[in-house]
């Protein structure tokens, strides 16, 4: 996502994660946004301000009234310019103060005077954490529109196990992404698959494909970057599960079979981006099948045929989106796929073509309707997939 210029107010609290900030400030900074910083006096004891002024190229903001300013009214001033405000590490002090609309310095006061989306990463000890009183002034920032970031458990700095810990910068900058994304999505249940499925042939062997699930998973999330409610049904991957998705793994066609048409039921727009086998074996031996001279014979069965199944229970209104992946022939293979699968959409590529395929970062797609045939120049899998749901808007005439 293009953050160029985009405002992003960072509130830091006295915590000892508050260092992790830097990271996640250079980041942005490289991503082309604006950052300001407002650091809490007690935060300053954990990371010096000048890392953040020499990170961001602004003036890090800690005192109401240092009169060295570019504005009258700082605090009024930034709090018109910000389009997102995220407090991480957030303190149990400083939440209890946003939930009370406690305004007594730089970093409450702007918060309270701010109306743009609000994320709130806390960041404390277990015990602190888990407090009622805590838990209840989360509960009423949630309720008064404020994302709230659940931390990780672990090994916290007091030497407590538990949850506490701040989430990694990956994942507040997710959040961050969400944040800033348009909404056009708002209100739609979309579906997506993605990656590979595995057909066992016995206890220790399988048969599979190449496919990472890079793509399907940039769908997800760019769907639900824009306000979509996501299901990813997703077969074994090495992508961690993203934030704000509802992720159901599966192992087999099988599994994806029954996850994908339960999910499809009610959905506005279903995305079929996994691999799915053609082929599984006919029968799955108990025991691991031992080495022996000549060649094994396996025999298969065909799986079941998910996208045509869906395509012929296809609802009113409802959108279906196919992926083709081919090595030859690949307008008119997909053509014939798009319409024997009574698809409204069929995404092709060819996995020969440099830049496009399986495990790469980008992908080189076209897109193919009855009536269009888009091609798209080499782009990352996640450009790729905001081109995917505007064109799906734009077809579904929202």
């Amino acid at each position: 996502m293009n953050l160029n210029g985009r405002h992003i107010v960072l509130g830091i609290t006295g915590s000892i994660a508050a260092y992790k900030i830097a990271g996640l400030a250079s980041l942005l900074q490289k991503q082309g946004a604006d950052i300001t910083v407002i650091m809490t006096a007690n935060a300053t004891n954990f990371i010096n301000p000048i890392t953040f002024e020499t990170l961001t190229g602004n003036k890090c903001l800690i005192d109401t009234f240092d009169r060295n300013f570019q504005y009258s009214v700082e605090h009024v001033a930034l709090a018109k310019k910000a389009e997102v405000f995220l407090v991480a590490p957030a303190s149990a002090n400083f939440i209890a103060k946003a939930a009370m609309g406690i305004a007594d310095d730089m970093l409450t006061t702007t918060f309270l005077a701010c109306n743009c989306p609000k994320i709130i990463a806390p960041a404390m000890n277990t015990q602190m954490y888990l407090n009622p009183v805590t838990q209840r002034n989360l509960g009423m920032l949630s309720d008064l529109g404020m994302e709230i970031i659940t931390p990780a458990s672990g090994h916290l700095a007091c030497g407590d196990t538990g949850a506490g810990k701040m989430p990694e910068i990956d994942i507040l900058y997710a959040y961050l992404e969400k944040a800033l994304a348009p909404k056009d999505l708002t209100g739609l249940k979309v579906v997506v698959s993605a990656g590979p499925t595995r057909e066992a042939i016995d206890p220790v062997r399988y048969i599979t494909n190449h496919s990472s699930g890079k793509m399907g998973y940039a769908i997800a999330k760019a769907a639900a970057r824009r306000g979509a409610d996501v299901t990813l049904v997703s077969g074994p991957v090495d992508i961690k599960a993203p934030e704000y998705v509802r992720t159901i793994p599966i192992i087999s066609a099988a599994d994806m079979a029954k996850a994908v048409k339960e999910s499809a039921a009610d959905a506005d727009i279903v995305i079929k981006a996994a691999a799915v086998a053609d082929y599984r074996p006919a029968n799955v031996a108990k025991d691991k099948i031992k080495k022996k001279d000549g060649d094994l014979n396996v025999p298969l069965s065909r799986t079941e045929d998910i996208i045509g199944f869906l395509g012929e229970h296809k609802k009113p209104a409802q959108f279906l989106c196919g992926f083709s992946m081919e090595t030859r022939d690949l307008i008119e293979n997909s053509k014939a796929k798009l319409s024997k699968k009574n698809l409204d959409m069929i995404v092709a590529n060819n996995v020969k073509v440099e830049g496009a395929g399986f495990a790469g970062d980008t992908n080189v797609v076209t897109f193919i309707t009855p009536e269009d045939l888009v091609g798209l120049p080499i782009m990352t899998k996640d450009e790729v997939a905001d081109e995917l749901l505007s064109f799906i808007l734009k077809k579904m005439n929202r």
